[in-house]
């Protein structure tokens, strides 16, 4: 995925950039309204699902550090290196699909058995 037009790859830094910030705001800005992210928690559609996905994810997070990205007009992958309270150094892959400069998909791809094993060790409130 390369070429003169790399607008997918310059939102998708910009992502990268918002959720190393634990920037909610800044991530929905970047989202189109009816954006879709599908990961090992499931499916999610719309923005109001994606921002309580995010929102999550940011609590979850000590540090980021991006890997690898790539990208052209439409698609872009980001490869990083989550570091979270439950799980340290998580790598994770996420596929982005943009369209007139806003995320209209990502497909988030991680290893979810240590968060699952995690999350059996919690004792609900």
């Amino acid at each position: 995925m390369t070429g003169t037009n790399d607008k997918a790859l310059t939102v998708a830094r910009a992502y990268f950039d918002a959720m190393d910030k634990k920037d909610v705001d800044a991530i929905v800005a970047l989202s189109a309204q009816d954006v879709v992210c599908i990961s090992p928690v499931g499916r999610l559609e719309g923005v109001q699902a994606f921002t309580g996905f995010q929102t999550g994810f940011a609590k979850m997070i000590k540090s980021l550090k991006l890997l690898a990205a790539f990208g052209d007009g439409e698609q872009a992958v980001i490869v990083y290196e989550a570091d979270t309270y439950p799980v340290a150094n998580a790598i994770v892959a996420e596929y982005i699909m943009i369209r007139d400069g806003k995320i209209t998909s990502t497909n988030v791809i991680y290893d979810g058995a240590p968060f699952a094993a995690y999350l059996a060790t919690v004792q609900p409130h």
